[in-house]
């Protein structure tokens, strides 16, 4: 089915639903697609005559899968929209079904406007799974022009080649010592900016929704959260008790790495906290008034995006290395989910 600026194959949920006969259907929707709950309510319920229920938690990505409670509830099958499976993760405790929100937006526009002020002649061409299909038009275009575009080749947990997640860079830095510059098609600042901290190389970024192209705007953005989190660091210096944290969601279950950073800590006499918890919120963590200073060996956004919102500051375990003197600040490295 098409909503705007989208093409989503929920046709292929339907032929599950009547094949498998499922009678409860749970719908998990990105943030930015729940303005299109009414629609996909109506066309799953006009094609199968199955019971169709929304979770109203967000849906941060495909690691953000569903808890046994919900199989308590006899949910039967889950739908989750906007993202794309993680192929290292198999055993769901509901059986799951991962639809792209397929991007219809022309990118021709904004890659023709990037094609003037592209330095160098290696491009890496990266994206998100929302254009992933588009990747194709952007290469011609590149090559037309003289260029020569370089696909980087992802890890076991990303679907597609050419594909980053918020916590996976590896498609751009398999390549990143072929390519001068890397193109990023898609919106936002989040990824475009782990591109940057991940590779060191310049990125120019193609928003196909507004059709600009950003060069200057990345450098700045790069370098206020590399100053946040240098201060970071700073205000752990004298931090006597740290908060480890865990999260629970699939593909961010880092509990080894937890282990190893509390044997670190101790060898370092510093006392620790193990936290396991779904979803961390400055609120939850604000109980903890012990703790001076939390590690997060979940999701990488948390210590980044919600910055402003921790009166304890959050590091990551590369930035704990660096605060213990394990590290120089000069190999800082952002935080990506390997596993």
């Amino acid at each position: 089915m098409k909503i705007p600026g989208y093409e989503i194959d929920l046709e292929k949920a339907v032929k599950i639903i009547k094949n498998k006969k499922y009678e409860r259907v749970l719908l998990q929707i990105t943030e930015g697609l729940k303005i299109h709950i009414s629609k996909f309510i109506e066309f799953l319920e006009e094609e199968t005559s199955a019971s169709v229920i929304i979770s109203a938690d967000q849906c941060f990505g495909a690691c953000d899968v569903v808890s046994s409670e919900l199989k308590d509830m006899k949910i039967d099958f889950v739908i989750q929209i906007g993202h794309t499976q993680l192929p290292n993760i198999e055993d769901y405790l509901i059986p799951t079904l991962f639809i792209n929100a397929k991007s219809d937006i022309d990118i021709s526009i904004v890659i023709k406007k990037a094609v003037h002020v592209i330095k160098g002649k290696k491009i890496g061409l990266i994206t998100t799974s929302q254009h992933i299909d588009s990747l194709k038009h952007a290469i011609k275009i590149l090559k037309d022009n003289n260029f020569e575009p370089i696909i980087g080749k992802s890890s076991s947990r990303v679907e597609s080649d050419g594909q980053i997640l918020g916590c996976d860079f590896s498609a751009a830095r398999s390549i990143s010592k072929q390519v001068d510059t890397f193109l990023y098609i898609g919106s936002g600042n989040f990824h475009p900016l782990g591109l940057a901290l991940s590779t060191n190389n310049p990125v120019i970024v193609c928003d196909p929704y507004t059709n600009q192209v950003k060069v200057d705007e990345l450098i700045d953005i790069k370098d206020m959260i590399l100053r946040q989190r240098y201060g970071a660091i700073a205000r752990s210096k004298d931090a006597k008790i740290f908060g480890i944290l865990i999260g629970t969601k699939k593909g961010q279950q880092r509990i080894e790495l937890a282990l190893k950073i509390k044997d670190k800590l101790n060898s370092k006499k510093k006392k620790s906290i193990l936290l396991i918890q779904n979803h961390f919120t400055a609120s939850i963590l604000e109980s903890f008034r012990d703790i001076d200073c939390f590690v997060s060996t979940a999701c990488p956004r948390i210590a980044i995006d919600d910055y402003m919102q921790y009166k304890v500051p959050i590091i990551t375990p590369i930035e704990l290395d660096i605060l213990l003197g394990i590290k120089k600040w000069e190999d800082y490295q952002f935080d990506e989910i390997l596993i």
